[in-house]
């Protein structure tokens, strides 16, 4: 494994979204001696089964699954989430926002105790979606939206059971804290990334995957 690189992993059925997304990347900061590769994946029938082959391809102890429509925009973004890591080994995954716990609906942003900011648009505007203030370095949770999930260990995706697009992302947190890993927001001066999703697609297996994810997840 390699410590000194870092895999931008992205699943693309968009390729304008996709360049945008890749030049974003590649005006970030890169630490000294460290290399940056993106991985795209296309034709990917679920997105937890296209995580797991591009996480087995790649030697990158430090990898960020992102969404194609994701910019990021803190140009110091890998050395600040080197920086999350390594203030704790046990920092497994690194989220932009998510819940400090998991509601009954399994539906995080349900959740009574939110944390994060981004700017988004699934309203159909770009805005500022932001939640519970982080007053030290980052806050533990139980549940990141995968808008973008930054992990420093591998721990294989579920494509077993989340062969979708839905819960891919609180699967994998909870596997991680399963682990004994723990599952964090890192605090936000101005939000780290923009996500130009649009308004929301739910009718492709949403509620199936939520029901999935609930009996799996039950305990």
């Amino acid at each position: 494994m390699d410590d000194k690189k870092i895999a931008f992993i992205i699943v693309v059925n968009n390729e304008l979204a996709f360049e945008e997304c890749k030049f974003y990347i590649s005006n970030l900061i890169v630490p000294n001696g460290f290399n940056v590769e993106v991985i795209p994946m296309r034709n990917a029938n679920g997105i937890a089964f296209a995580y797991n082959q591009c996480m087995e391809s790649s030697t990158a102890k430090y990898k960020v699954y992102l969404h194609q429509d994701v910019y990021i925009r803190n140009m110091n973004f890998i050395n600040d989430l080197l920086n999350i890591f390594n203030l704790d080994k046990d920092i497994g995954l690194i989220g932009m926002c998510g819940a400090k716990t998991l509601p009954a609906s399994g539906v995080w942003w349900e959740s009574s105790i939110t944390v994060g900011r981004v700017y988004e648009s699934h309203t159909g505007h770009l805005s500022l979606l932001e939640f519970n203030k982080i007053n030290s370095n980052y806050e533990e949770i139980e549940a990141v939206d995968g808008l973008l999930i930054a992990t420093q260990y591998d721990l294989k995706w579920r494509y077993d059971i989340f062969k979708g697009w839905h819960f891919y992302d609180l699967s994998q947190c909870l596997e991680f804290i399963n682990k004994g890993y723990k599952v964090v927001v890192p605090r936000q001066e101005t939000p780290w990334c923009v996500h130009d999703c649009g308004l929301v697609n739910t009718s492709n297996g949403f509620d199936f995957y939520r029901d999935l994810f609930l009996k799996t997840y039950k305990s």
